[in-house]
């Protein structure tokens, strides 16, 4: 084994170079070394090694977290799933040709994501008002770009590694400035408000609040709370107040590193960030980390522990990732009954679940609404060979008996390796788990990326593969055969 971990990340320095406006041979000399070799470097002809990686982060003040490889491995899953649209069929993309892309060009790489995401929300759009015009529907369709500011955001989070040591502190820092009690949390928050704001804060009937969970009234100086929120919700929703009215500038700054175009994503932005500091609030990163690890990360356990909900506790577990004192990484995903995912987020390296259409069907995640309200465990096996494991259950967020209470399904996650830690996996074949005769269940990211023809709940045939219809044998699937082109 090498003395140093070697690696070639030749186009990072070259885009670092440039960013900087530096020549080859004013970089060289900054950093002590031959023109000719940071050429080499530069072409990937050399690697470079550990100690030439803490020179460049020394000398130019950079984060070492953004020459890790893993927005290289996410960008390669992306690009896999635009070219597996039936668009390209007949286009002869290679696997390897994403991956020299995203080693090269990272840039232009993301610009065909992008573009592709825009070309897939205008084709829903028309599909939208195509059905709207045939229903003879003459109202406005709804606004373009709003599941375009979701997924933008999302991104921003996903690149963060849904983590922002600037709100842990401002989070912690509340604390002792608001001289907060764990056991009357929500009371000591109203009481900060009052003391430090000049605002009171009132619970209000559903009669006056009807939809609204929260609202800021400047006139009257109140900050109104539901009544049909619960003790875990009402806390979020003052910490999130709170968030507004205290950090808006640290909101704010932290949304601008993120160089977002549109409007409607830094709002939205904005406000997930918010929502972020209020879990932080409600469960102070040490004594939660430490009673995770603790309760071997039984999710009810801590629900009473902390006071919160069940999605907000599996949230919060996926931000455990501070630099010497992190958690289990997960991956969160939540559907609705459709199967539309309304959030999603992996800490896992080399975890990708779909952006663009449905999921694989073999998750759990879907199953969990034919048992609600219990938690269901799963062993998953990837094409490419690697497992996890997942739990799934469903979340009923009501409103009163005349309201349509909304169903999802949030299923949290992590690599079969670290399952041990986990509470849910105990008495499960973990060292097995990757075996073809194991328990684990076959999962893809989708019909299009999953190359295994056996599976009898596929929806579309995957990439490079024929649809073969044979009028006198029927199986049960029809997507078969060798790859085509």
């Amino acid at each position: 084994m090498a003395a140093e971990k070697k690696a070639m990340l030749g186009h990072k320095v070259r885009r670092l170079r440039r960013e900087l406006r530096l020549t080859q041979a004013q970089m060289a000399e900054m950093l002590a070394i031959s023109p000719s070799y940071l050429n080499l470097i530069e072409g990937n002809q050399r690697p470079l090694t550990v100690a030439l990686l803490l020179k460049i982060g020394q000398t130019f003040d950079v984060d070492l977290a953004t020459f890790a490889e893993d927005d290289e491995v996410r960008l390669v899953a992306g690009l896999r799933e635009v070219f597996s649209d039936p668009l390209f069929d007949h286009n002869d993309i290679k696997n390897q040709d994403m991956k020299e892309l995203a080693a090269v060009a990272p840039t232009l790489g993301q610009a065909v994501v992008t573009l592709y995401r825009a070309y897939l929300e205008a084709r829903e759009d028309v599909q939208a008002l195509a059905e709207k015009v045939d229903d003879r529907d003459r109202q406005q369709p709804q606004a373009a770009g709003q599941h375009f500011a979701q997924d933008e955001v999302g991104e921003f989070f996903q690149n963060q590694n849904n983590h922002f040591p600037e709100l842990e502190l401002a989070a912690e820092t509340l604390w002792f400035d608001g001289d907060l009690e764990s056991g009357d949390l929500y009371g000591s928050l109203a009481r900060f408000v009052q003391k430090a704001h000049g605002l009171t804060v009132k619970l209000m009937p559903v009669e006056v609040m009807g939809e609204t969970v929260r609202r800021y009234d400047r006139h009257s100086r109140r900050v109104l709370i539901s009544e049909m929120l619960s003790p875990a919700g009402r806390t979020f929703q003052l910490a999130v107040q709170v968030a507004l009215m205290r950090h808006r500038d640290l909101l704010n700054a932290t949304v601008e590193k993120a160089g977002m175009a549109a409007e409607e994503s830094r709002q939205l932005a904005r406000m997930v960030l918010a929502g972020y500091f209020a879990a932080a609030v409600m469960m102070p990163y040490g004594r939660f980390l430490e009673a995770a690890k603790a309760a071997r990360y039984d999710i009810e356990v801590l629900m009473h522990r902390f006071v919160a909900s069940f999605e907000q506790v599996c949230h919060r577990l996926t931000t455990l990732q501070r630099p010497g004192a992190k958690g289990v990484p997960f991956f969160l995903v939540r559907v609705d009954p459709a199967g539309n995912i309304s959030k999603r987020f992996s800490a896992v390296p080399g975890f990708h679940m779909a952006r663009f259409g449905g999921g694989c069907p073999r998750w759990t995640v879907h199953q969990a609404f034919r048992n609600p309200g219990q938690i269901l465990t799963q062993l998953m096996r990837m094409p490419d060979g690697t497992s996890y494991f997942a739990i799934a259950r469903t979340l009923s967020k009501a409103g009163g008996w005349k309201s349509v209470p909304r169903q999802f399904a949030l299923s949290l996650g992590c690599e079969a390796a670290q399952a041990h830690q986990l509470i849910y996996a105990d008495g499960m074949d973990l060292a097995g788990a990757a075996d073809a005769g194991g328990r684990a269940t076959p999962v893809g990211t989708n019909c299009r990326l999953c190359p295994r023809l056996d599976c009898t709940q596929r929806a579309f045939p995957p990439l490079n593969h024929r649809l073969v219809v044979d009028e006198n044998i029927r199986g049960l699937s029809s997507y078969i055969g060798p790859p085509t082109g």
